[in-house]
């Protein structure tokens, strides 16, 4: 139930929710997040670090950027219940829709030079 409770708690932030739908659309970095999204590399990262440890994302390390991606789920586990959930709700959104343009145009930069 506690583990329910955090991935619930996880998606009930703009931030987080914005963040989710750009990883829907591919993996990415800090840095294509803090451009996408116009927000801080700090907020960023404790925003991607929230959901990773609620279970929704995955981490791996490309030299010196840590990408992350939407986890491979189980499509029985709630996880991929709820993101199928918050993608239905998320459709047709504009703030989502230019957030997703600023994405596209988003370069990967060396940690620390964003």
């Amino acid at each position: 139930m506690r583990d329910l409770i955090k991935a619930t708690k996880s998606l009930s932030d703009e931030t987080r929710l914005r963040i989710v739908n750009l990883l829907l659309e591919r993996e990415c970095c800090v840095c294509e997040v803090v451009q996408a999204l116009d927000i801080t590399q700090t907020r960023a990262s404790r925003n991607l670090s929230a959901l990773h440890d609620a279970g929704f994302l995955a981490l791996r390390k490309e030299g010196p950027w840590a990408l992350y991606s939407i986890n491979n789920l189980d499509e029985r586990d709630y996880h991929s219940a709820l993101l199928e959930a918050v993608r239905k709700a998320l459709q047709g959104n504009r703030l989502l829709q230019d957030d997703r343009k600023r994405l596209r145009k988003a370069k990967r930069t060396e940690p620390g030079y964003a």
